[in-house]
């Protein structure tokens, strides 16, 4: 059965660093844009990062670009996130997410909506 599995979570001061990785079991990645996204308790899902599926287009929203890169290897069939400079804001449970189409869809930080596939989430805390 297909799954994306996030890994990489953990506890961080602020400041610190993180990466992220999002396996994508029973996937072809060569033909699935992938995103990430990210729920703080109370708030909704944001998207925060989307990558095409070659990997040469990326997104990021405002709250972490400058910050976070996101990246995917296909042949390992693995997305990753690496996240530094983190704050408390940054504080969540964060999610990978696949797209059945090659490119990130408009408005995507924003539509979760059009991503049918979710790994089960993995908690990041910052906090010193």
């Amino acid at each position: 059965q297909a799954q994306l599995v996030e890994s990489g979570g953990g506890l961080v001061r602020p400041g610190g660093s993180l990466r992220l990785s999002c396996g994508a079991y029973g996937y072809n990645l060569d033909y699935l844009a992938m995103g990430w996204f990210r729920q703080a308790p109370g708030k909704g899902r944001e998207g925060i990062s989307c990558i095409n599926n070659s990997g040469g287009n990326t997104h990021y929203a405002d709250s972490v670009k400058g910050r976070f890169t996101i990246s995917r290897d296909n042949a390992k069939n693995t997305m990753y996130l690496q996240m530094n400079n983190l704050t408390p804001e940054d504080t969540a449970v964060y999610f990978c997410a696949a797209r059945g189409l090659k490119e990130c869809p408009p408005a995507w930080e924003n539509s979760p909506q059009l991503f049918g596939a979710w790994g089960q989430g993995t908690q990041v805390t910052v906090s010193s």
